[in-house]
């Protein structure tokens, strides 16, 4: 039987169910684990419950990266409790992260490297650089966890070129609405209005399109 997306994320959970009990004790509320797309990450856990239940319950977020799961077992587990570290420390109040919960500090590195896990020092986002230690390989071994994922997403670019950005600037009339780019930023003035030309972003340009679509 080919493996499917349904099959990583029950291999997931399932996993997730056995290193709450080995390095948590089981007192992790259940999240909900997803596959998506991250191709900049190897996946992350949402700061607060973001899911809720009809009955009302509510549930943190873990993502594990859909374009990395070509990576060794041991390395999707390794993120999977670094994850899981990050569900502790905010649901024991526990201030693990700073910089909108992009740097990682040494609360991060001592819970991690108390649950098996080697932690060494990124210098823009502090101690995240995660890999599986002596701890967490003898016991995804006794666990039987050793085997492959054996189906990823491609990232965009292996589907094509990505796009390149523009590296010009429209400026518009305020008046008149009379338009010019230019490859720097300029000081132009409207010789029908003798008013100074507006510098529009990509955003107001975009809102602009689909005012004009919409007439």
């Amino acid at each position: 039987m080919k493996n499917t997306l349904s099959q990583n994320i029950l291999k997931l959970e399932n996993a997730f169910d056995l290193l709450n009990e080995r390095f948590f004790e089981s007192t992790l509320s259940k999240p909900v684990i997803t596959i998506q797309s991250s191709p900049t990450t190897y996946g992350h856990c949402s700061s607060a419950p973001v899911w809720t239940e009809v009955q009302g319950a509510e549930r943190f977020e873990i993502n594990v990266s859909a374009e990395h799961l070509t990576r060794p077992i041991q390395k999707i587990m390794a993120t999977l409790l670094h994850e899981m570290i990050h569900q502790y420390c905010a649901e024991n109040k526990i201030k693990d992260t700073s910089r909108n919960h992009t740097y990682h500090n040494k609360r991060f590195k001592a819970e991690a490297e108390k649950r098996g896990l080697d932690i060494s020092h990124d210098n823009k986002y502090g101690w995240t650089i995660t890999e599986p230690g002596t701890g967490l390989l003898e016991f995804l071994d006794s666990n039987g966890i050793t085997n492959d994922f054996d189906v990823t997403r491609k990232t965009f670019l292996s589907l094509g070129k990505a796009k390149k950005k523009s590296s010009t600037r429209k400026y518009v009339c305020p008046v008149c609405e009379m338009s010019v780019r230019a490859t720097k930023e300029v000081y132009i003035i409207c010789g029908d209005c003798n008013e100074t030309l507006v510098s529009v972003s990509g955003d107001q340009e975009e809102n602009q399109i689909a005012t004009a679509a919409a007439k």
